[in-house]
């Protein structure tokens, strides 16, 4: 079981930065074990992938949408992945969530590869 808690959303103006955070259930299985992801939502919209990284975080994948902006990390002796987010638009308004592959299927794209999810947090762009 492992349970994701994130944090860092919040409003910021168009060419902003935030940082989002998540951190992971110290029980159940070792967190540098398995793979991470974020996925956003905006309001009607499907829940689309942004970025995902291996157990290590050597590997990291994005979205078109978010490369050269986004970067993501995992520090393993915190348990915790961030996603970094530079030069926000308007439309990077959802709300983002991680999650954790457990069974490091490599499918980093697929939200349905993705066995725990976190609450979510909100991210507001304005223009």
């Amino acid at each position: 079981q492992v349970q994701l808690v994130e944090s860092g959303g919040g409003l910021v103006q168009a060419g902003g930065s935030l940082r989002l955070s998540c951190a992971a259930s110290r029980r159940g299985r070792t967190f540098s074990t398995y793979a991470m992801g974020w996925f956003r939502q905006a309001p009607g919209k499907e829940r689309d992938f942004v970025a995902a990284c291996n157990w290590s975080g050597y590997n990291a994948y994005y979205a078109d949408s978010v490369k050269g902006r986004f970067t993501i990390s995992r520090d393993n002796a915190k348990n915790t992945v961030y996603l970094q987010m530079n030069s926000l638009k308007p439309e990077d308004t959802a709300v983002y969530y991680c999650a954790a592959d457990t069974t490091n299927s490599g499918n980093y794209y697929y939200k349905s590869q993705y066995n725990y999810w976190g609450q979510g947090t909100q991210v507001t762009v304005s223009s």
